[in-house]
């Protein structure tokens, strides 16, 4: 037998060939007998489906999205609460059949994967401040979906609650009589950690300044000194480093609110190794509710995100921005859509040492 085709598909089967392609490609156009009978016609003539290449030229669509990572792929994947979302996003946009592609926010990877990578659309998560893979998606005119940041004008932006959840943080640890707490958190542009008496204003990282803004807020309101010690990032070898340095300053605090629960089981795990006991000698505040929340003893509490939830938004949002492109009059207008976020209370946190 010579080159299997679509049109010896069709003969086989004694249908048309537009209906050999929709089986492959529009499976609600048919019934699912008639779509079974085509698909079994073709695999028995062993013939793959039309070919991917020629079936995106003839839709002006590549049938796949991007997902732009904060830094590379492998440190996004050893992050627990980006994987979550990941998995997340990618389960909600499976039914839809668009194929995800990784795009690195940063480095040449990063850059060249933006300028040249066909996608129809991308979701950008989490990336702080201005960054080449977004300044070339955003050149390419393709929808965007911003998460956890502030989206560009004329995209969506999907983020937590993420200053009520640094206030909710705060209030628990006064409810429970402490009046030295600090804030451990991340800033972009600092080369060590240290202190700041107030946050940083102009801090990049969108996640990292609201939770830090909302905890500040707490703090303000009962009254009590604002204390905020800063790492440079949240990757495990900076936030091990920047926790010993916290613990080793000789006024140190009974209770700490962390950026997130990486940060928090790090900063237990030196608390026992420096001889101290949790919550006894110090109170930690987790944030994510992420798999490392239970991985540490005392389990943490934690500021608790709805991966889920947050996962299917930004799908959804995705969907209508493609729609949007498409010229669906009954797509939804772009605007940003604030998950909620709640207290899980564990056992990292307790009175005041007396």
């Amino acid at each position: 037998m010579g080159r299997v085709t679509l049109q010896t598909v069709a003969d086989a089967v004694g249908v048309s060939r537009m209906t050999v392609s929709n089986a492959f490609s529009r499976p609600d156009q048919l019934s699912g007998a008639l779509r079974e009978r085509v698909l079994a016609a073709a695999a028995e003539l062993g013939y793959a489906g039309p070919d991917p290449t020629a079936r995106a030229l003839a839709r002006r669509s590549t049938g796949a999205v991007g997902v732009v990572l904060t830094n590379s792929v492998g440190e996004a994947f050893r992050d627990p609460a980006a994987s979550a979302f990941f998995g997340a996003l990618a389960e909600e946009l499976a039914p839809t059949g668009l194929a995800v592609s990784l795009i690195p926010a940063t480095g040449v990877g990063g850059h060249l994967h933006a300028r040249d990578l066909p996608v129809d659309a991308a979701v950008v998560y989490a990336c702080a401040g201005e960054t080449e893979a977004v300044h070339w998606l955003a050149r390419r005119h393709l929808p965007l979906v911003f998460v956890d940041q502030a989206p560009l004008p004329g995209s969506t932006g999907v983020v937590l609650d993420d200053t009520g959840g640094g206030r909710i943080a705060v209030e628990h640890l006064v409810a429970l009589g402490h009046r030295d707490i600090a804030v451990l958190t991340m800033d972009p542009t600092r080369t060590t950690p240290g202190w700041r008496t107030a946050p940083h204003a102009d801090n990049p990282n969108h996640v990292a300044r609201e939770r830090t803004r909302g905890a500040v807020d707490a703090l303000e309101a009962a009254g009590l000194p604002v204390r905020v010690y800063e790492l440079r990032d949240n990757t495990p070898d900076d936030v091990a480093r920047g926790v010993r340095g916290l613990l080793a300053e000789r006024d140190r605090p009974t209770a700490v609110v962390c950026f997130s629960d990486l940060m928090a089981a790090s900063l237990v795990r030196a608390a026992h190794e420096a001889g101290l006991a949790v919550p006894d000698d110090l109170s930690v505040v987790g944030f994510d509710d992420s798999v490392l929340a239970q991985s540490v003893t005392p389990a943490l509490t934690t500021v608790r995100q709805d991966f889920d939830a947050k996962g299917r938004i930004a799908a959804r949002a995705l969907s209508d921005a493609l729609a949007r492109a498409r010229g669906d009059a009954a797509a939804p207008a772009p605007g940003t859509v604030v998950v909620p976020v709640d207290l899980v209370v564990r056992g990292s946190t307790g009175p005041v040492p007396r």
